[in-house]
């Protein structure tokens, strides 16, 4: 048996293994191990063999038939397809039908060699396994939906796949006050639910994210004391806490608490209440706080405002993890945009990046847009905001100089419509010390 390893572009390792079946073991099963290291995301095999035969023809006429399945590092049957398919994968995110999902661990794995029928010279088989390594990537989402688990309209399965039809890579099903649907949440290719609950008081709402029940008994709090509890034990379990909508006027957020993690600056369509949101979180950015801005859609139900994937949280993750996700999300690697489609802000200083800290006197914030039609870029410090440039079109690539005094700075692509300003994308800050 012969093994050989390539590496690849787009961070894929290659290992070839030829090996030999010979007649005697025909009609027996049996495995070829192989060796997966950490940090691989996803598995492809996929194999050939010279006089393959299948169908009906194979039946009758058989020449060389090996079936093949696969067995993870703990021996754990993960599928088997046969001689049906000549390429299976798996991985924690999709695997080919028939195949379990689950995380890619390192350790040894094994091919499950099926040999059929074999000719009487034997046949050699040359199986290519690709490894697919987990790498920083840009995954779109909406952090802020309802299903029918509260006032939504359509079921967890139903909006993954909507959401999957809008480009979208993840959501959170945040409903109110409600955690029983965390439990269950469906397994869909190539997509990741976040668990969430919104924390739905009359003093305001709140998301709590990654934690399946953030709350210790139940959700109520008659007091400023109950309400730092809860928020405190919810954190406790890990959960990143996110303010919603703060200048809502129906239901703003009218807690002193500020131990929160992050603030919904952009709820449903870009409207007023957003606007106050935006400003509530950089007056916020201006008295210290390094925070993260996060948007979510609201959507409950079709025929309403609020759609889908308007806006989308767009996060530079490890992984389409959750964990990875939320990650990103807490630390700032991201940059909110109104579709899919949208403008894309991204926004760097030296090696820093969206949510990082230069600890060095570089003030040189580079800018990259994508998607523009025609907004101005603003640029937004603890001292003040000004127009960086102005009617940006397709893509633009420029660099500002900042005071030696900014402790933070941003960006925010807005349009005019008459008076009105409104905006199309924001980036979280970049901090400096």
């Amino acid at each position: 048996m012969a093994f050989q390893y390539n590496i690849n572009r787009n961070g894929v390792t290659n290992l070839k293994i030829i090996h030999k079946i010979t007649k005697e073991r025909e009609k027996t099963y049996y495995t070829i191990p192989f060796t997966v290291e950490n940090g691989v995301e996803k598995i492809t095999i996929t194999y050939s063999y010279p006089d393959a035969t299948k169908g009906l023809l194979g039946d009758m006429h058989p020449v060389n038939t090996v079936d093949i399945g696969l067995l993870d590092r703990d021996g754990k049957f993960l599928g088997w397809s046969g001689s049906a398919r000549s390429e299976i994968s798996v991985g924690e995110y999709s695997s080919t039908k028939g195949y379990i999902s689950e995380p890619i661990l390192p350790g040894e794995w094994k091919i499950i060699v099926g040999a059929y029928h074999i000719a009487e010279e034997g046949v050699e088989v040359t199986y290519n396994i690709d490894f697919k390594k987990k790498q920083r990537q840009l995954l779109f989402g909406d952090l802020h939906i309802h299903s029918d688990a509260s006032d939504g309209k359509f079921d967890a399965y139903t909006l993954a796949n909507l959401s999957k039809k809008r480009g979208l890579d993840f959501v959170a099903l945040a409903n109110h006050n409600n955690c029983s649907e965390n439990r269950f949440l469906p397994h869909v290719d190539d997509f990741t639910f976040i668990p969430a609950v919104e924390w739905t008081h009359y003093n305001g709402h709140m998301n709590f994210f990654g934690v399946e029940e953030p709350f210790e008994n139940s959700f109520v709090a008659n007091s400023e004391a109950e309400a730092e509890k809860l928020i405190a034990h919810a954190r406790s379990l890990g959960a990143v806490v996110s303010v919603n909508h703060p200048k809502c006027r129906i239901c703003p957020y009218l807690w002193n608490n500020e131990n929160f993690d992050a603030v919904e600056v952009w709820n449903g369509p870009m409207r007023p209440t957003n606007s106050r949101g935006i400003v509530f979180w950089t007056e916020l950015l201006r008295k210290g706080r390094r925070i993260p801005a996060v948007g979510g859609s609201d959507y409950h139900k079709p025929l309403n405002p609020a759609r889908i994937g308007n806006p989308v949280t767009a996060v530079l993750s490890d992984s389409r993890s959750s964990k990875d996700i939320l990650d990103a999300v807490k630390n700032g690697h991201s940059f909110i945009t109104d579709s899919v489609r949208g403008v894309r802000l991204l926004i760097n200083c030296g090696k820093a990046e969206m949510g990082d800290t230069v600890e060095t006197e570089e003030r040189l914030l580079k800018i990259t847009g994508e998607n523009l039609k025609g907004e101005n870029l603003v640029l937004v410090t603890n001292t003040k905001e000004t127009v960086a440039l102005k009617n940006c079109r397709g893509s633009v690539k420029m660099a500002v100089s900042l005071e030696k005094d900014a402790t933070f700075a941003y960006i925010k692509a807005v349009y005019s419509v008459g008076k009105a300003e409104y905006v199309r994308a924001i980036t979280n800050p970049i901090y400096f010390d």
